[in-house]
């Protein structure tokens, strides 16, 4: 004698709207579908003005980079010097090893 098995409930989901459908005899969700997402509420006559605004943004970004690109060199040779500075003041040591302790 085969068992009867229940049908699957289909439930929506109350945070975000998806159906999904639950097998109650191995308590999982066989399927889950998304509900549609909206399209952004964006007013046509302030295409031109954000548009504008990611072409200021973007000329910034690079702008900065090239600017700290050009400055590489200066700081790398300041960040060589002051290293330099401070080991020839440190006095030469043998290295401690592990083997030594």
């Amino acid at each position: 004698m085969a068992k009867k098995s229940a049908p699957p409930i289909e439930v929506t989901c109350p945070c975000c709207q998806a159906k999904l459908t639950v097998d109650t005899e191995l308590a999982v969700v066989l399927s889950h579908v998304s509900p549609p997402k909206a399209a952004p509420d964006v007013d046509i006559s302030d295409a031109a003005r954000i548009l504008a605004e990611q072409a200021r943004k973007r000329e910034d970004k690079f702008r900065d980079s090239w600017e700290a690109e050009s400055k590489k060199e200066d700081v790398l040779n300041r960040k060589f010097e002051e290293a330099l500075k401070k080991a020839k003041d440190q006095p030469t040591e043998k290295p401690l090893r592990d083997f030594d302790l």
